[in-house]
């Protein structure tokens, strides 16, 4: 990704190497290829090689145990010579380059063409004069003064488009700015474990250097290339880099290769960090996918060569992930560009190697990017088939996208008819008119002139159009979605994909974890059942048998974790800080508080020497350790959810400390009298538990069920976790906004039951379902163990608590309650979630939320927004601020709509009946362009109140403009018809001022239309304050002032107003007014604030004909691709060409749409240059 092309990069360190070759015991190129074997090929190479992974950190000068000394000469040395964990960003676009993209648009492209013709031929001055007798032509002689303005108008259009070149050039400058920023503040929050001169230390993942020894853990994402020298258990998702979707086991003797971009799904260990930066196995991708350049392209054809010849081959088994592009400033840009190109031998299969990289470019805002490529578009991980699926879901519009695209093609539709009808008219006009009324002869002489007015009457036509489309729509959405993610930011909300903003808005179910979102996540032991005895608080150590306490500390201390410890309090006086596993903190700070240390046992016995580990995973939900004691046996530990573990014992210690039998009846009767009730008081109960083993014959390990069972009880803990103070408060006023709130655990049902009570998600008497896994699972599938959809919609309306839940039951109801049908709007559902297992679920979601302190690497990257706080109470101002944007779009489109409305009618109305549109050409650019750009600014910047949590939810299938809207569009659109037809017809004897109907073609400007132009601008600024309601609220000024922009957009139009009217002149076809005109204009819009009043008096409810507008059938909600149910059978490559010909399609529509305007705009200006032309000639 870099500006240095890959030859460049390798020269200089080939440099590096030779001046440092004795340095180290191995290259950067040995290291490089070394990375690229796998499996047993791998572990015979280090064998050959280096005789042993010892052999290797030898070699690289670092210990296995103690890892590098860390001193900074050294860690220098290292980053000079293999380089560091860091892939250099593309150098950000400078302005110009942004201008010339700006330019590139089509219909720009087409205006400059017409005003370059009409600039042309208004400077040249052909020989003879105009014929007399050509019919109307002749209405007033044209003096100098005007033949020589005519190249006011082409130079006017060219003005014009310097503007909004300057304007998108900057809003993507500024868009990029602000991704780069997102994107480099991600990385710097991104830390990994290592350990340095013996101490376990967390550095940013970009001080990682070779020869680091890094602690690798469940939900991690692998940020450098190694190879695993210690460990246990450890499954790793790569197919972010293969595609494939089986998790991958990983050991030190069969393949130990770990590679950057992967997944730890399961286990933990220790690695050897091999390759960093530009070098790692995502780095080298990177590289090919887009750092060289042109450059790149060349090489990618011959296999990319290096300086000294060496071919470099790709492991052909692993396609890419692509670069990561930030997504689209527009709300849309969905990550469906994310184009994952295979590269196989370096080659790349996907066809359009060059538009993925001009994709990426286009929407370049990804900074320079950490080794952890947390996207700013979707996940590259989408390659594998379930995944896929779950994908797809996220390539749809979203909702608003979906409502704003359908209401602008109807719109654009009626303004084609509308233009069409009127050149018709005047056409016809015109020739009746003057061939058959007058019955003159079309003279050959006479052509010019006629094709003249027809340019006139195609031109008035075009006006038509432009003041009929809504330009301004996908700008006001642009900013509204900007605005409020800068916002959003201060809220702790992280958006990472724009339109999760928005759609937060419409939720209408919030499925939460508990633990850390509900909860503070501070775990701490409150009961515990030892020795037969119940203890309600903390029992005194003297109280517990000697040997219990001792068999106690050690299960403890030796099955957990050694990343987790408890460590002493930052500030004086505060709470010791809980660092790794907050659940093992929990116990280890029970240790503590039973007055024993667990550092000491865990010193006597490393963790290097545990014989072998089955760690936590959802499966299971257990852990055990094994060891093997001095006398050659083996004991395990095991620590894990009480109802499970207890299944598993067969014998329980009694109040000396002694085994004795623990039949089921007494397991019954323990749970009804300890685990209950520990339950019900809201904790989580955790078991701890033993076996020893004989020394000969050896168990068999990987027999689990036989290993786990059989175990004695040591004790049983409550442990509890408060929920966090400010939740009840959040959780009311979701309910009050019409938001069910569901709890979905994996904690057992008494405690989730408790909690959700405390927190308010269900209360006593209510008809609610509180459900485990097992029960829920039971009730959705049939007979043949299948899903039904009718099982589930008759469960989820009801359910409030999932306890005991796997991801996959959580992912299950996300699913399920999307689909449902059962209500007449289509559910829209937030999730959250921290661990790697919530992955599938959060992707599932209309919106996931990531916990930004608790959350798994995976998660965060399958998440649209993160919680920087990991609390729910910034769930609510997300949806605050998801229904302020859809708010925001509704008042602009209301105040828009009415603008297009009168403008249309008077511009059709005018020129049927004057032949002449009152309203000119650069005026309606004026209040098109300008209006809109400034209209959606002031509207789209309304900040959010508590008042948008007490309605309802709007759902997928409300329209956009509700009868309300319709209400107050129509009413003021007839006020302001009224008043300038009335202005256009009798306002020369109104004002006693000549009429400035039916003149001639080229007449100067007339004080009478000039009144009707500065009267209709008026008026739309009053209105502007009108449309900050759109629920028929009485007071329109309510909270004015908290929005500064809004005000000065205001005055700042009124300014121009009186700037274009007094010396705005011919370009803008404006003769200057006296001041009583001016305050008729101004009194005549103040009415709309009173006219406004009435309309609110009328109610919506007696309008029945009143329509909706902008609403989503249930048909248009199946995009595309999930038409495209093979998926199965479609392999890697061919669903890029798929996706790859949906852009595609995607792209001509968008051409084909810009064309057919820029057509028209393009003809306006030749024919208007070649008429003027002609009529000189």
């Amino acid at each position: 990704m870099g500006d240095m092309t890959n030859s460049d990069f390798y020269s200089k360190n080939q440099r590096n190497e030779a001046n440092h070759a004795g340095e180290f015991g191995c290259t950067l190129q040995e290291l490089r290829s070394l990375m690229e074997l796998r499996g047993t090929e791998a572990v015979v190479k280090i064998k050959e090689t280096y005789g042993e992974t010892e052999g290797l950190c030898r070699h690289l000068k670092t210990s296995p145990t103690e890892g590098l000394a860390g001193t900074a000469a050294d860690l220098e040395k290292r980053k000079l010579i293999f380089g560091k964990n860091f892939i250099p960003p593309k150098k950000p676009k400078t302005f110009l380059q942004l201008v010339w993209e700006a330019l590139q648009d089509v219909t720009l492209i087409i205006l400059e063409i017409a005003a370059i013709i009409s600039l042309g031929l208004s400077f040249y001055q052909p020989p003879g004069e105009g014929n007399e007798g050509c019919g109307t032509a002749t209405g007033g002689a044209e003096d100098e003064g005007e033949a020589e303005a005519g190249w006011i108008e082409g130079a006017a259009i060219l003005l014009s488009v310097i503007c909004v070149v300057l304007v998108t050039a900057f809003n993507d400058w500024s868009k990029e700015k602000q991704f780069r920023g997102l994107q480099s503040r991600i990385e710097q929050e991104q830390k990994f474990t290592v350990v340095r001169g013996g101490q376990v230390i967390q550095i940013p993942v970009a001080e990682i250097v070779v020869g680091d020894i890094a602690q690798v853990k469940y939900g991690d994402l692998l940020p450098a290339d190694g190879i695993f020298i210690q460990g246990n258990d450890l499954k790793i998702d790569e197919s972010s880099l293969t595609g494939e979707s089986d998790q991958v086991r990983k050991s030190v003797d069969k393949d130990p290769m770990l590679l950057s971009g992967t997944h730890v799904m399961e286990g933990s260990g220790r690695m050897l960090v091999t390759a960093v930066g530009v070098n790692s196995q995502t780095g080298i991708i990177f590289t090919l996918l887009g750092a060289g350049g042109e450059e790149e392209e060349k090489k990618d054809k011959k296999g990319v060569k290096q300086d000294d010849g060496h071919q470099l081959p790709v492991d052909s088994s692993h396609p890419s992930s692509h670069p990561p592009s930030a997504t689209d400033g527009a709300a849309g840009a969905n990550a469906t560009d994310n184009a994952n190109a295979s590269l196989v031998n370096g080659k790349m299969q996907d066809g359009n190697m060059e538009n993925s990289q001009n994709k990426a470019k286009q929407q370049d805002g990804a900074a320079a990017m950490e080794m952890q490529p947390l996207k700013s578009a979707e996940g590259g991980e989408g390659d594998d088939k379930d995944k896929k699926k779950s994908n797809m879901h996220k390539k749809e519009k979203s909702v608003l996208q979906g409502k704003l695209t359908k209401l602008a093609v109807q719109i654009g539709k009626a303004g084609l008819v509308m233009s069409a009808i009127t050149v018709i008219i005047l056409v016809l006009y015109f020739a009746i008119d003057t061939f058959v009324v007058k019955k003159k002869q079309w003279l050959p002489e006479c052509t010019p002139v006629y094709v003249q007015y027809f340019v006139k009457f195609f031109i008035i036509g075009v006006t038509v159009l432009v003041v009929a489309v809504p330009e301004g729509l996908p700008l006001a959405v642009t900013i509204s979605l900007a605005y409020s993610v800068k916002k959003m930011m201060k809220d702790n909300n992280l958006v990472r994909h724009l339109d999760a903003c928005e759609t937060m808005g419409n939720a209408t179910a919030i499925c939460s974890d508990k633990t850390g979102t509900l909860t503070t996540n501070r775990m701490t032991v409150v009961q515990a059942y030892v020795g037969d005895v119940h203890y309600k608080e903390i029992p005194d150590p003297d109280s517990v048998p000697a040997k219990t306490l001792e068999l106690l500390v050690n299960a403890i201390a030796i099955n957990s974790a050694y990343t987790t410890k408890i460590l002493p309090p930052e500030k004086e006086g505060g709470l010791p800080r809980q660092v790794g596993n907050k659940t093992e903190c929990g116990l280890l700070g029970f240790v503590l508080d039973l007055k024993q240390d667990y550092e000491p046992v865990r010193n006597l016995i490393p963790e290097e020497k545990l014989y072998k580990v089955y760690t936590f995973n959802s499966v299971r939900k257990s852990m055990s350790t094994v060891i093997k004691m001095p006398d050659g046996s083996f004991r395990m530990y095991s620590k894990g959810a009480s109802e499970i573990v207890l299944k598993k014992c067969s014998r329980i210690l009694n109040a000396a400390g002694e085994p004795r039998v623990f039949r089921p009846r007494d397991r019954d009767e323990m749970v009804k009298k300890v685990i209950e009730p520990m339950a019900c008081d809201g904790l989580r109960t955790i078991c701890v538990a033993f076996r020893d083993f004989n020394s000969s014959p050896e168990p068999d390990w990987d027999n689990e069920n036989d290993i786990l069972s059989d175990l004695t009880c040591i004790c049983v803990v409550g442990i509890e976790d408060p929920v966090r103070p400010e939740v009840p408060e959040a959780i009311r006023k979701c309910q009050r906004a019409g938001i069910t709130v569901r709890m979905v655990t994996g904690d057992n049902i008494n405690t989730a039951r408790a909690i959700a009570i405390k927190c308010g998600i269900i209360h006593p008497g209510e008809d609610f379902l509180c459900l485990e896994g097992k029960e829920f699972n039971r009730r959705i599938r049939n007979e043949k163990g299948e899903i039904e959809q009718e099982r589930i919609d008759k469960i989820w309306p009801k359910l409030r608590v999932l306890a005991r839940s796997s991801p996959t039951d959580k992912h299950t109801l996300v699913k399920g309650i999307i689909d449902s049908t059962q209500v007449e709007q289509r559910q829209v559902v937030a999730v959250t979630g921290d661990g790697t297992n919530d992955g599938p679920a959060l992707k599932k979601a209309d919106v996931g939320f990531a916990m930004g302190i608790a959350g798994t690497d995976v998660a965060k990257e399958a998440s649209d927004i993160i919680l920087t706080d990991d609390n729910f109470s910034s769930i609510v101002k997300a949806v605050m601020w998801g229904r302020n944007v859809y708010d925001s779009i509704s008042k602009f489109l209301q105040f828009q709509l009415t603008v297009n409305i009168v403008a249309v009618i008077v511009a059709f109305t005018g020129a049927c009946i004057t032949q002449d549109s009152p309203l000119k050409a650069v005026q309606m650019l004026w209040v098109n362009l300008i209006m809109d750009t400034f209209a959606s600014l002031a509207l789209a910047t309304e900040p959010p109140t508590e008042a948008l949590l007490l309605r309802k939810p709007y759902g997928r299938n409300k329209p956009l403009i509700s009868r309300t809207m319709m209400k107050n569009i129509l009413g003021h659109a007839v006020y302001q018809l009224t008043l300038i037809f009335t202005l256009l017809f009798v306002g020369e004897k109104m004002f006693k001022i000549d009429s400035g109907r039916n003149a001639p073609l080229h007449s100067p400007p007339s004080e009478h239309y000039t009144i009707i132009f500065n009267t209709f601008v008026m008026m739309q600024l009053f209105n502007e304050i009108n449309a900050r309601k759109i629920h028929g609220e009485r007071n329109v000024f309510d909270g004015i002032f908290r929005n500064p922009i809004f005000c000065t957009i205001v005055l700042g139009t009124f300014a121009i107003q009186i700037v274009i009217v007094q010396f705005g002149g011919k370009p803008f076809s404006c003769s200057p007014l006296q001041l009583d005109q001016w305050m008729w204009c101004v009194f005549i819009g103040l009415g709309e604030l009173v006219w406004g009043q009435v309309i609110a008096t009328i109610p919506t409810s007696r309008l029945k004909f009143l329509k909706e507008a902008g609403r989503l059938t249930e048909k248009e909600e199946v995009p595309e691709e999930e038409l495209n149910e093979d998926v199965e059978e479609i392999d890697h490559a061919e669903r890029e060409l798929r996706r790859g010909q949906i852009l595609w399609f995607r792209g001509l529509n968008r051409i084909q749409t810009q064309e057919e305007y820029c057509l028209l705009a393009f003809l306006s200006g030749c024919l208007s240059g070649c008429g003027s032309h002609l009529k000189k000639s």
